[in-house]
């Protein structure tokens, strides 16, 4: 498993590159306003890291109770990022529909094009970290 310290370090890298993205690329292809997306990117970012910190936490304790090793395959990886993505989605919608001033279904339409990107960012950067910070060897 990994330390606290190690989580805590793993969500804001992934947060922090996670906002360049959102706010700069989300500004580029939508066209909605730069400071809207600035404050949807923000708050998004703080709900995602309490969220990533938690929803990580539970994965591993789930995968160490029913698999014994919290060692993930990418089939295992895609499904970590996809029920990932799903909480931050039910969590964010109403918050993205009010400060965008859109409709719920905007505001999911623009949330699914976010998840998509994030699915496939979490992948990658997941397995990223997992080679520049190995897990500890544990007995």
């Amino acid at each position: 498993m990994r330390s606290t310290a190690d989580r805590i370090r793993h969500a804001i890298l992934f947060e922090i590159v996670g906002l360049v993205f959102l706010i700069g690329g989300g500004w580029l292809i939508t066209g909605f306003d730069l400071h809207a997306l600035g404050v949807v990117g923000v708050v998004s970012s703080v709900v995602a890291t309490v969220w990533n910190y938690l929803y990580n936490l539970g994965f591993d304790h789930a995968m160490r109770r029913l698999r014994g090793s919290v060692v993930k395959t990418h089939p295992i990886r895609a499904v970590h990022a996809v029920l990932f993505e799903a909480g931050l989605l039910v969590i964010l919608l109403p918050f993205v529909a009010w400060v965008l001033d859109v409709s719920l279904w905007q505001a999911f339409l623009f949330d699914v094009g976010v998840a998509v990107f994030y699915v496939v960012y979490g992948y990658l950067f997941n397995w990223a970290y997992d080679r520049l910070f190995p897990l500890p060897h544990t007995a």
